[in-house]
């Protein structure tokens, strides 16, 4: 797991390595363990190193292969590295370390960018080849790794991060008013490839991107999840333990120790039961907690503590008070490639910083609620027609209707459309998908997945030099999950075919609970300093010139802060706020 970063230059225009050097202080973060600058004409890679696997120099970034005429810098990890290796050997290339990263070079100028099909991981890469100048991105199936692109005339950059291409001078930062449609009214997500400014984008999942020497490029998507129903009968909770087994397996490919953040919840309790299960022991765990405020309790470790007593894990309680929670919230905000509203940054942010001092790499159990029905708003959808479907998804997902928008939004900033509805119109009206549960699916593992739980991990474990691992989004379980009847997973309240399989394993206390979040009281309910904080933000010098809401929406929010909700039941205040407080942290 690294941060990566570059410069790639059309025609005979020689690569900017200055500006390359600026982004990697930005990525230092991400990787904490060294620092490599390679150049050629005009390609130009950075990369910063945090040690995972072949912990020797020798796995160090850039990397070139002189006789393959080949460099590449790799964020990520790929799991089945070992395998591929031996294959490779296996058709007479032989190997200087004993790092993923080069089993990566090998397999692109074995199979060309088609490798990315025999990968089992989290990755996001770049390769140039010396002798035609072409240079191939490639990002990961889920999106677990993210890559953000900068392309002004002659030239494309990219980096790990937003802020570093900020870093690297000469981007468009005015705001893009499509995407601050998708902020208000999606959840504050933004669909690749737009983020909020306008001149920068970012790869999308599973997706190889092959630019030329001239500038020209192609663009393919590698690999989607069908949702369609297999053609056999199926032992759905068998199968998915089966799927899980393998996949929490997987993740355990490290030279370093590696533990779980264990929320209390199913997910992550059953990763540290199928752990125990192969036979895992002195097991690191970690559950947070946070002061009760407005009615709600900061902490689930009554949950964690329990499973982390069966299972005999090492575990630590990280209780947080105020007097690390204000300071953390501006921290957290840095961290953030994107604006993320959810409250759960805050909370992996603190919950990284301490258990960066004790492992590198953990494992955690992001992606069940998307793969497997989890969501309050897929059972309205079972049955809904589906010729109804986009209504009915809006409906219980959008934020707030279009509408609302003109009296929330300064008219400058309003779309005469709604892109946010075409969006997900254009999504659900691709062929597979049969029903409305698979179509809202569908679409949440490619969007809102990515651009929520996925990022928000990435970004603030990664603030800490903390590998994070997803086996929910092994690519494999994925598809699986997909193939399942909508009806297997919404039973039991949501995630049924998923109690299922940890039924006997799992403590049935667990299984049968209400379903939990992260609970983080302090932005959930703003009052005191941090209501001051939000006050600051929507009032300060660059959000008056900036303009974009509506000066009696604010006043009115600022009235009565805790009261106005988005449809999912967010602190429409929050979401105003944080949004500002992104982008004057950013220097917009």
């Amino acid at each position: 797991m690294c941060g990566i970063a570059g410069e790639i230059c059309y025609g005979d225009r020689s690569a900017d390595t200055d500006a390359v050097r600026r982004m990697l202080p930005c990525l230092e973060s991400r990787g904490p363990d060294g620092e490599g600058l390679w150049a050629r004409e005009r390609v130009a890679f950075g990369h910063r190193r945090l040690r995972i696997i072949d912990l020797s120099d020798a796995g160090g970034q850039p990397m070139t292969d002189e006789q393959l005429g080949l460099t590449v810098v790799f964020n990520g990890c790929i799991y089945n590295y070992r395998q591929l290796r031996e294959e490779l050997q296996s058709y007479g290339y032989s190997f200087r370390s004993h790092s993923d990263t080069e089993v990566i070079l090998k397999a692109f100028h074995r199979w060309g960018a088609d490798c990315v099909t025999r990968f089992l991981g989290m990755f996001a890469f770049a390769i140039a080849e010396h002798g035609s100048g072409t240079v191939t991105l490639a990002r990961d199936r889920l999106g677990i790794k993210p890559l953000y692109l900068a392309e002004s005339p002659g030239r494309l950059r990219f980096a790990s991060t937003l802020p570093a291409l900020l870093a690297a001078g000469g981007v468009d930062t005015s705001i893009d008013k499509v995407a601050l449609h998708h902020y208000m009214t999606f959840h504050s997500v933004v669909p690749a490839p737009r983020t909020i400014l306008a001149g920068v984008r970012k790869l999308p999942p599973a997706t190889v991107r092959v630019i030329r020497k001239d500038g020209t490029s192609t663009e393919r998507v590698y690999w989607e999840a069908s949702h369609t129903r297999l053609a056999r009968e199926t032992d759905w909770a068998a199968e998915l333990r089966e799927k899980l087994r393998v996949a929490v397996e997987r993740r355990m490919v490290a030279d370093v120790p590696v533990g779980v953040l264990l929320s209390g919840g199913l997910d992550s309790s059953f990763i540290v039961a199928l752990l125990a299960e192969q036979g895992q022991t002195g097991l690191t765990t970690f559950s947070i907690g946070f002061e009760s405020g407005g009615g709600e309790s900061g902490d689930e470790f009554a949950y964690s503590d329990l499973v982390a007593k069966k299972f005999g894990t090492e575990h630590h309680q990280i209780r947080i008070g105020r007097d690390r929670f204000l300071p953390a919230v501006e921290r957290t905000v840095a961290a953030m490639s994107e604006p993320m509203v959810s409250h759960d940054c805050i909370a992996f942010n603190l919950l990284s910083e301490d258990v960066a001092k004790q492992v590198k790499v953990v494992q955690s159990g992001q992606g069940a609620d998307e793969i497997l029905a989890g969501y309050s708003w897929y059972p309205p959808l079972a049955g809904v027609p589906r010729d109804q479907a986009v209504e009915a998804y809006a409906k219980e997902f959008f934020d707030r209707p279009h509408g609302d928008l003109a009296r929330q939004l300064n008219p400058e900033w309003l779309t005469e459309n709604d892109p946010s509805l075409e969006f997900v119109r254009e999504s659900f009206g691709r062929p597979g998908a049969t029903t409305a549960v698979d179509a809202a699916l569908r679409l949440d593992s490619q969007v809102m997945l990515v651009d929520d739980p996925v990022k928000r991990v990435d970004n603030m474990t990664m603030a800490w030099g903390l590998e994070a691992r997803v086996p929910f989004l092994d690519h494999e379980l994925v598809e699986f999950a997909a193939a399942c009847p909508p009806e297997v997973k919404l039973a039991q309240g949501g995630k049924g075919v998923l109690k299922d399989a940890a039924r006997g394993l799992v403590p049935d206390e667990v299984i049968d609970r209400p379903k939990g979040y992260f609970p983080v009281p302090g932005i959930r309910h703003l009052e005191g300093t941090m209501l001051e904080k939000v006050r600051d933000a929507l009032s300060a010098p660059a959000a008056r010139d900036r303009a974009l809401f509506r000066p009696a929406y604010v006043e009115a929010l600022l009235a009565d802060p805790n009261t106005p909700r988005t449809t999912l039941g967010a602190n429409q205040l929050w979401q105003l706020a944080l949004l500002e407080m992104w982008l004057q942290e950013n220097g917009i």
